[in-house]
């Protein structure tokens, strides 16, 4: 990776070097496995908004430096007073929680490459595609430190899982390893998360139309709300929409000349 534009004290922001359209951001706390402070996580988010309001970024891999991925808040943090620890939910919303990947219009990966809880567990899960290191750990965390299912993680990961297995992690806040994990379906297992990240997130820029990719997250992340009829009707105005954009006559000619796509920017990313 060659690292460009920005250098932040916690967070770092990198191009791939292979396909310079992928971003990748990287916590960078290593001496405490990149433990979250207050004021990371909404800093965490406003990044992952940037780089999706930038034409130029087709896909986005987050990863840890050092030897962790995220090991939740920083306890420093969580042995404060009550006032200190509110920092963590006032005036927080969607926008500004590690939960936003969802709602980004860019296709988001997550490389769990060594410990990763709490805040950290819902960060990694809410990316569109995870991949875990084999020895990495895993752990909800909340209820070994008398605290609840945070930052939406009780809705997020029964759509992961389902019920009963999020039930027990979320209850047990018990450590599994990074191959309990794919067995599970919390993420793919891999000897290395960033090398697997990096491919997942270079095919996606590479050959995925940026609309397309765009409008499925958006159905994916409004489906669970809607009956089958309604997902139906929402998804044949998408269709009679997507005929109009200029993409599918782009990828049958990039087909017939045995090319790879060159798709435009969606409107609005500017």
């Amino acid at each position: 990776m060659a690292h460009v534009t920005e250098e932040l004290d916690t967070i770092l922001i990198d191009r791939d070097a292979e396909n310079a359209t992928v971003a990748v951001v990287t916590l960078n706390r290593p001496e405490r496995l990149n433990a979250l402070t207050p004021e990371m996580g909404p800093f965490y988010a406003a990044t992952l908004q940037k780089l999706d309001a930038d034409p130029s970024v087709r896909a986005i891999v987050v990863t840890g430096a050092g030897r962790g991925f995220c090991s939740g808040a920083d306890l420093s943090s969580l042995a404060g007073s009550t006032d200190d620890l509110l920092g963590y939910v006032r005036g927080q919303t969607i926008d500004s929680l590690p939960l936003v990947a969802l709602t980004l219009a860019t296709p988001v990966a997550t490389a769990i490459n060594g410990p990763c809880a709490g805040i950290g567990f819902v960060l990694a899960m809410s990316a569109d595609a995870r991949f875990v290191s084999s020895d990495a750990t895993l752990s909800t965390t909340f209820a070994r430190l008398g605290l609840v299912a945070e930052y939406g993680i009780a809705w997020l990961l029964p759509r992961l899982v389902g019920l009963p297995v999020a039930t027990d992690l979320l209850l047990s806040g018990r450590t599994v390893t990074g191959e309990e994990a794919d067995r599970l379906g919390l993420a793919t297992s891999t000897d290395d998360a960033v090398a697997s990240a990096l491919t997942w997130a270079r095919e996606i820029a590479t050959h995925s139309s940026p609309r397309s990719t765009a409008m499925m997250k958006r159905q994916l992340l409004e489906a669970e709300g809607l009956t089958l009829p309604e997902a139906l009707t929402k998804a044949l105005d998408a269709m009679a929409e997507a005929f109009t954009w200029p993409d599918l006559a782009e990828a049958l000619a990039a087909r017939a000349n045995k090319r790879a796509p060159q798709f435009p920017d969606p409107p609005g990313r500017d």
